[in-house]
């Protein structure tokens, strides 16, 4: 698992937040709090990363603000790696693909605000899907990710009103 690859747990919490929705920006303080770990220890991590040119920062006021180097030669790389870790392409493999007038997929919640979870938040938007066919796909796909999967569906209308107050993370689009 990428626990075993990477051994800080900073580390890995800062992977999540910054390469799974690369749009998230934080600054150290708020992850303090989020993280509920030291300021020194978030901050040395965010130096290693911002050195390594995996993370660029930019002022606000008197706050450094970070975000993924989406330019970075790894980014993609990263984002593939943590897909994976979270389970991500599994639901995409063994849910989206199969489920017929799907039109896009996003991940809400927690994942999409770059925080680990136990129950990831899907939505699909589509035209007359089959709730039950999904729903047995979903627990399919739970069973192989382990991780619970909370699924909401709407139409086109419903998920952009929906969007537009929640953060969401597109992971698949016809």
């Amino acid at each position: 698992m990428l626990e075993t690859l990477i051994t800080s747990k900073t580390r890995i919490k800062l992977l999540l937040k910054f390469f799974l929705n690369s749009d998230t920006k934080a600054y150290l303080r708020s992850l303090e709090s989020e993280f509920g770990e030291s300021s020194n220890a978030i901050r040395l991590e965010l130096n290693r990363f911002e050195d390594a040119g995996l993370l660029v920062s930019s002022a606000a006021g008197n706050k450094k603000l970070y975000q993924a180097n989406r330019t970075h030669p790894f980014f993609g790389e990263l984002n593939n790696i943590l897909f994976k870790f979270v389970g991500i392409d599994e639901i995409i493999e063994k849910v989206l693909r199969k489920i017929g007038d799907l039109h896009s997929a996003y991940i809400t919640g927690d994942f999409a605000r770059g925080s680990d979870s136990q129950v990831i938040d899907l939505l699909l938007v589509g035209g007359a899907l089959n709730r039950a066919y999904v729903a047995n796909l979903v627990e399919k796909a739970e069973k192989v990710i382990k991780r619970k999967i909370r699924l909401l569906i709407m139409t086109e209308e419903e998920a952009k009103v929906y969007i537009t107050s929640n953060q969401a993370l597109l992971i698949w689009e016809k």
